[in-house]
């Protein structure tokens, strides 16, 4: 294979495979967020703490619709930089998911011990993610740039 032949390979825009994933993923964030809201409009009366819960899940959903609408609208290659920003939004997430739960605990004043380790395993898989998911774009990049500086 020629350096044209891979530096082309490196600028096809996303696989069939991950372009089905990204729309199913827009698709069931928006689902998601139509069903929270539904559920949040047709219950009267919720409690404060349930009304956020219920806007930060909604929020969370569209989050990951517009990501996946984004990556399917790109016609440009991304070198990864989907899965960058896919591990930023999951690590948003978490972090939004963290905070509530301290705030649900230190209003109960009740520590659950698998809550520390939901939290504490979805914040390490989050970290991980984001961390694999940044070493593979600048292996990319420093790739593309090494098949560049060929003659």
């Amino acid at each position: 294979m020629t350096p044209e032949d891979l530096l082309k390979r490196l600028d096809a825009p996303l696989s069939l495979r991950k372009r089905i994933g990204y729309v199913t993923l827009a698709l069931t964030g928006l689902a998601g967020s139509g069903l929270i809201g539904l559920l949040w409009a047709t219950e009267p009366g919720l409690p404060p703490r349930t009304t956020v819960a219920l806007a930060v899940l909604a929020a969370i959903g569209l989050c990951w619709a517009a990501f996946g609408g984004w990556a399917v609208t790109r016609r440009a290659p991304m070198f990864a930089q989907d899965r960058v920003v896919a591990g930023w939004l999951g690590l948003g997430a978490w972090l939004l998911f963290t905070a509530g739960a301290l705030v649900i605990t230190t209003l109960r004043h009740k520590l659950e011990p698998s809550l520390v380790v939901v939290v504490l395993g979805l914040g390490v898989l989050a970290i991980v993610n984001l961390r694999a998911a940044r070493r593979a774009r600048a292996a990319l990049l420093r790739r593309k740039e090494q098949l560049n500086r060929l003659p």
